[in-house]
């Protein structure tokens, strides 16, 4: 066959052999990944999502590491805990997202308040939960995992709350990969692991010694003593160095301590939290104010104030300045990893001196977070 034939036949096979890819499945992007989740669950997800269920309001700030521009774009449900339990934060993140008002709610503040009819009527593809349950489904509600997965939603389990410093980074990574944002996730995690290692190796080689310490939970909830935690904000206490004082004594992750036992115990540190807001504060004076609203006036002034009541009044650590409040609520925010230094300066100032939380915190609202650092999340007795 002659040239004159060859080269147009050539072009002719081209054409019609891109016409025809072009009409084939995209087999290099398929419709599914699989992956781990936190749960140990192998899950099918679909390779691009873009309907969202969100099993506690409160992961918005991890799902906002995913899309800066606008994390309520993907939500098509979520549980109605956060407007609830942090009031300032959820309105800041509203101001900036009105949508978020309109996002339906599938429960309110438990996992027995979650509607598995009205969450499969919304039509979700992803159904991001929280390992162990708190304010939203578990991997032991089975009868509500069984209805999403017959209905084709793919549901992953992380965890920030149970075991924040080892799952931290392995939830940021899942969620980087079923929300198909590899790159973001790797960034993030490699941020917050190095600003732990500044805190948890500077420990080992220092090897100072650890202070007692009494964690008293959600101070001002009620007005009796002593409310503590093992487990939630007290493994952050751990990471830093410190005794906590309900170690041992406490099954579970928190409990109640007997305050004739904490006088007599007499721990060199008082470390209270706060979910406090200035409007809570009106009909619930002794909480502690801490959050998206709160002045490092209102903050110290509300820690001032919680520490006079019977008991915690009649503790050393109160009575010289060894008293603190953190915000409750990094117990379940990717960014934990704040509190840990915080601790760790106020239970090792010398060895920590040139620590500045503040900034970190600053730093990961800046790269990771569309809405600006406001409030105040942490205060101390004596300044």
């Amino acid at each position: 066959m002659s040239s004159f034939f060859v080269r147009p036949l050539r072009r002719l096979l081209a054409s019609a052999l891109i016409s025809l890819a072009a009409t084939l499945p995209a087999h290099a992007q398929p419709a599914t990944i699989t992956v781990t989740d936190l749960a140990g669950r192998t899950v099918r997800v679909p390779a691009k999502v873009e309907r969202i269920l969100l099993g506690e309001g409160r992961l918005l700030p991890a799902l906002a590491v995913f899309d800066k521009e606008d994390p309520t774009r993907r939500l098509v449900a979520m549980m109605g805990e956060f407007e609830k339990l942090d009031a300032p934060g959820y309105a800041q993140w509203a101001r900036r997202f009105p949508r978020l008002y309109q996002v339906p709610r599938v429960g309110r503040t438990s996992s027995g308040s979650f509607s598995d009819e009205r969450a499969l009527a919304l039509k979700p593809q992803l159904a991001i939960l929280g390992l162990a349950g708190g304010h939203g489904p578990s991997e032991r509600d089975r009868e509500t995992l069984a209805r999403l997965e017959a209905a084709g939603v793919a549901v992953v389990f992380i965890d920030l709350r149970h075991d924040p410093l080892g799952n931290t980074p392995r939830s940021m990574l899942l969620l980087g990969e079923v929300l198909g944002k590899p790159a973001e996730a790797q960034a993030f995690v490699t941020f917050w692991r190095s600003q732990l290692a500044v805190v948890t190796e500077r420990l080992a080689k220092a090897k100072p010694e650890a202070p007692t310490v009494f964690l008293e939970n959600r101070v001002g909830l009620s007005e009796g003593c002593c409310d503590t935690m093992v487990g939630l904000v007290g493994k952050l206490l751990d990471a830093a160095g410190s005794r906590n004082v309900a170690s041992d004594l406490i099954p579970g992750e928190f409990g109640t301590l007997n305050l004739e036992f904490l006088i007599a115990r007499q721990p060199r540190v008082y470390i209270g939290t706060g979910i406090g807001s200035l409007a809570a504060q009106r009909e619930t004076p002794l909480r502690i104010v801490l959050g998206a609203d709160a002045s490092p006036e209102a903050a110290r002034e509300s820690l001032a104030r919680a520490v006079q009541r019977r008991g915690i009044a009649q503790l050393r650590a109160v009575k010289e300045g060894r008293a603190y409040a953190m915000w409750h609520h990094f117990y379940n925010s990717p960014f934990n990893v704040v509190a840990v230094q915080v601790f760790a300066k106020w239970l090792h100032p010398e060895l920590f001196a040139d620590l500045d939380p503040r900034a970190t915190l600053q730093t990961m609202h800046d790269r990771f977070q569309p809405i600006p650092l406001e409030g105040t999340y942490w205060t101390a007795l004596r300044p």
